[in-house]
């Protein structure tokens, strides 16, 4: 029986609230409406199956069964007889029709209810295998669903500040999107759970969950060991011998006033505290971000200069 991911047909996660599946329908009916697209038939098969979509999981109770029984839950809502069934209890819960209307029953019960040999047309489209020879109460073939894993690429701004992240997912045969939030201070090989968005579970079962492998990516200026960063900055010959001060880059995006004491020699490393990498799980708290020096030579000298410099030579002569 084929499934249709509903909540990629509206570009919704499955734990989206009412509300948000409602702003999301009504986005891509404005777009896809006839309409809007006259002659379009990509639009109109679009438009088709978002209503489609919307009238499942735009309804609770569709929704709800939905969630809980895959891609089975229209052999649910189309079995003879019109009772709505599922294994339940020591035998049968059927739905009766009426809120909160529920009966547990036998198999034998079931097939009456169901008309005869009705049951086993509703069993072989309820889980694609024939029913239980026994006389006792029918087994479920629910299972949960794999967990599934997958690379990401940041680049270090992002696992600084965190992001969110719309993600394509191959599973169970369909791509589907999926919103993830990357905390702030992930590090490079971590794992990050997205619980409920690896592979659907089969006849109900509670789906798998998504592992995110972050891959952080080199970066032209920082380096990063652990929570601290590591950074070069160039400052002129003068600077070095009498003292200053130096602009100094962040991941903030703001430079740092850094005091250069004078006799400064190249490579010479400064800390500048709590500039570093966020600590994960410590609010507020930061690796330390260290400064190495590195002397800028002149390329160039004018006249004054070079009477500057050569005076310099002879005293340390």
């Amino acid at each position: 029986m084929e499934f249709k991911d509903y909540y990629t047909t509206l570009g919704v996660a499955r734990t989206a609230t009412e509300k948000e599946v409602k702003q999301a329908y009504r986005k891509l009916a404005r777009k896809l409406h006839p309409d809007v697209n006259p002659g379009d038939a990509s639009a109109e098969r679009r438009f088709k199956e978002i209503n489609e979509a919307y009238e499942v999981i735009g309804n609770p109770e569709r929704r709800k069964k939905y969630d809980e029984l895959g891609a089975n839950w229209r052999a649910y809502e189309q079995a003879p007889g019109g009772a709505g069934a599922w294994p339940g209890g020591q035998g049968w819960r059927v739905d009766l029709g009426g809120p909160g209307d529920f009966r547990t029953v036998s198999e034998d019960e079931l097939g009456d209810m169901l008309g005869g040999g009705a049951f086993s047309e509703f069993f072989q489209a309820f889980f694609g295998g024939a029913p239980s020879q026994s006389r006792g109460p029918a087994r479920s073939r629910r299972r949960a669903g794999r967990d599934v894993e997958q690379e990401l690429q940041l680049v270090l701004e992002e696992a600084y500040r965190g992001t969110l992240r719309r993600l394509s997912i191959k599973s169970d045969g369909h791509t589907r999107t999926v919103d993830v939030r990357i905390p702030p201070g992930v590090k490079d090989g971590a794992r990050v759970r997205v619980p409920g968005e690896g592979e659907s579970g089969l006849d109900g079962g509670t789906a798998g969950d998504l592992y995110l492998r972050i891959r952080l990516l080199p970066h032209e200026r920082f380096e990063r060991r652990g929570d601290d960063l590591h950074v070069r900055v160039s400052v002129p010959i003068t600077t070095a011998a009498l003292g200053g001060q130096a602009d100094v880059p962040t991941l903030e995006g703001k430079p740092v006033r850094l005091k250069i004491p004078e006799l400064t020699q190249s490579g010479q490393v400064f800390r500048i505290r709590n500039k570093g990498m966020p600590v994960m799980k410590k609010a507020g708290e930061h690796g330390d971000l260290y400064v190495a020096i590195d002397i800028e030579m002149p390329t160039s000298l004018s006249p004054e200069q070079r009477a500057h410099y050569e005076a310099l030579a002879r005293l340390d002569r």
